[in-house]
């Protein structure tokens, strides 16, 4: 049987659920039509979890006032949430990147900086900020320097850590994935930029890092760097997991590697009987309404493991 056919009953579920939810698996999993995809799209904004988001923005484009605290209720988390929803552009995220860049982007070195005490750009927010404005389609000269200024931070061991300036000499597996994750969404947004080789060989060396550490384990003692990463969840919010990384893999279609097999191993042991993914783990802190609940079958774990699973599959035939 075909993918699809051996997973036609979680697929099924999965088309219950919200139009974010909905949208993703006729693009992914079932290869849909694209007037299909493009009008399930237009609903993540009008209707279910979308429409909830909007309903709680301020009148002058914000969330809860704030720009980047409290987690997550803050409009740059809000805005995240709503990227990883899939969310088309429209004038209400369309103001609210314009905020967060006009009030986040630090002028001497390019990286966004929201904290007054601080005297550089901070590395993770550029990098999740980055994927959100590219997503966005917001077109502003500054996302060119914010990339400039990605590229300079990498460090030897060939990834990223928010902490460099403080003397940091091993890379963040959190702050890798969200520069990752940026630099992913430039390059599917500014395909023509001149720095795309250079952008996409600093991908494969912050690929290259996590794969030395087999996604999430120390290459020294082999266990889990922390066991926190091990645990799927859903928003991921700035934190790394095996899903959430195993994700970018499967969107930016990279090879197979052997090391990929301990996390791909993992991922398969937490499979329900049911055939589906629960959610393991949330980061706490106040949000404005639950999607799934901890401990029970989640669709967009789910989502995410089966568009893995067949990211693997059609790379080994």
């Amino acid at each position: 049987m075909g993918f699809q056919e051996t997973y036609a009953p979680q697929i099924s579920w999965l088309l219950q659920g919200d139009p974010a939810i909905r949208y993703q698996v006729l693009r992914d999993l079932i290869k849909a039509s694209t007037a299909e995809i493009h009008a399930e799209r237009q609903r993540i904004l009008r209707e279910g979890w979308g429409r909830k988001l909007l309903d709680c923005q301020d009148d002058n484009g914000t969330w809860s006032q704030s720009l980047y605290s409290p987690k997550w209720t803050s409009t740059f988390y809000t805005l995240l949430l709503l990227k990883r929803f899939g969310a088309y552009p429209a004038p209400q995220t369309q103001k609210a990147c314009e905020i967060l860049l006009d009030h986040g982007f630090y002028e001497n070195d390019g990286g966004i900086n929201y904290w007054k005490t601080w005297k550089q750009g901070e590395c993770c927010v550029t990098g999740m900020l980055l994927s959100v404005l590219c997503h966005f389609h917001y077109d502003d000269h500054r996302i060119h320097r914010m990339v400039d200024y990605l590229l300079k931070e990498r460090m030897p061991d060939y990834g990223w850590n928010c902490e460099r300036y403080k003397g940091a000499r091993h890379s963040s597996f959190h702050t890798t994935i969200s520069v990752l994750e940026g630099l992913w969404e430039y390059e599917k947004a500014f395909p023509n930029s001149p720095v795309i080789p250079a952008v996409q060989q600093h991908q494969d060396k912050g690929i290259e890092f996590l794969l030395q550490h087999h996604i999430y384990k120390s290459n020294t003692s082999w266990k889990p760097v922390d066991p926190k990463m091990t645990q799927l969840s859903f928003p991921p919010r700035w934190r790394f997991d095996i899903l959430r990384c195993l994700d970018y893999f499967q969107d930016r279609k990279i090879a197979t590697d052997p090391r990929m097999s301990d996390a791909i191993e993992l991922l398969l042991a937490k499979q329900t009987p049911g055939g589906c993914w629960k959610l393991e783990r949330k980061h706490p802190a106040k949000v404005f309404f639950e999607m799934e609940r901890v401990g029970k079958e989640s669709r967009w774990n789910t989502l995410r493991a089966l568009r893995v699973l067949q990211w693997r599959e059609n790379a080994v035939r």
